[in-house]
């Protein structure tokens, strides 16, 4: 499960970030800084990105339980 989690979470991020960096390409054309984020803001991509961003750092930092594994504590 974890796997599968930072596998989806890693495409999100590759799909929204080449995404962003093809959007790049609207400075060059002339919108200013202003429109272009927010054209950013309106994309589907960016919130992808984003929510990659966000799966990957959740699996990493915070793994997930194994079990109700406890310890014996001896007497």
């Amino acid at each position: 499960m974890k796997f599968f989690m930072l596998i989806v979470g890693f495409a999100l991020a590759v799909f929204g970030g080449v995404s962003l960096v093809a959007y790049l390409n609207l400075l060059t054309v002339g919108y200013s800084l202003q429109n272009f984020l927010l054209f950013l803001v309106q994309r589907i991509e960016t919130y992808m990105f984003a929510a990659g961003i966000f799966i990957i750092w959740i699996i990493v930092y915070f793994p997930m339980k194994r079990g109700n594994k406890r310890k014996k504590i001896k007497k």
